[in-house]
């Protein structure tokens, strides 16, 4: 999943000896497996350590959820998540490169409850059906000031009682983001300069 625009951080997605780095799934029925990093500019999969704590927040297990990784880069957060028993991934990625990955990577685990969609993430997501999702990861690449619009046209898509996730490169304020009106902040935390949140929707009325 997830990019940001800073080049030294792509250039870490490979060894000292130009090979491509990889990352591993960290839990659930294809733990251990590892996920190629395309040496791609801004590349920037979720560490291992914040999707650890990512989903001890969520409870583990995610069977039977419902999951969107709007800008799915190496797919380590939709793959985590089917791994982990959601019933449905929809990852969207609109690098050619990296969208035919995931296929591949997806072909190899015979991992049924994945979809890959090469396409623009905000543009497909403002033609999903509303309340669709109980889990979207997002993290859009940093700094292209996609956040706000991305969380405008997510949002609407998180079923009530769901979780939206979020990687920024700083700490998200509720009150600064009209979106939000009506979310709570479960959980936060910051790994080296990223901040990453789970949010969740509260009741309607």
């Amino acid at each position: 999943m997830p990019r940001s625009s800073s080049a030294s951080r792509a250039s870490s997605a490979t060894s000292s000896r130009g090979k491509p780095h990889t990352v591993r799934i960290i839990g659930g029925d294809w733990k251990r497996t590892p996920l190629p990093v395309l040496d791609l500019e801004g590349l920037r999969p979720t560490p291992d350590r914040v999707r650890e704590t990512l989903f001890n927040w969520l409870g583990q297990r995610l069977d039977g959820l419902r999951c969107l990784d709007l800008f799915a880069g190496t797919g380590a957060l939709g793959f985590e998540a089917a791994s982990r028993g959601a019933a449905r991934v929809l990852m969207v990625e609109r690098n050619a490169k990296a969208a035919r990955q995931l296929r591949d990577v997806r072909t190899r685990l015979a991992a049924q409850s994945v979809e890959v969609v090469e396409a623009d993430g905000l543009r497909l997501a403002t033609g999903l059906p509303p309340r669709s999702f109980d889990i979207v990861f997002l993290d859009p690449p940093f700094g292209e000031e996609l956040l706000p619009r991305a969380l405008e046209a997510t949002a609407p898509l998180v079923a009530e009682q769901g979780y939206l996730y979020v990687e920024s490169g700083e700490p998200l304020d509720l009150d600064a983001l009209e979106a939000l009106a009506g979310w709570t902040m479960v959980r936060q935390g910051k790994a080296g300069a990223v901040f990453y949140h789970l949010l969740q929707r509260e009741n309607d009325e």
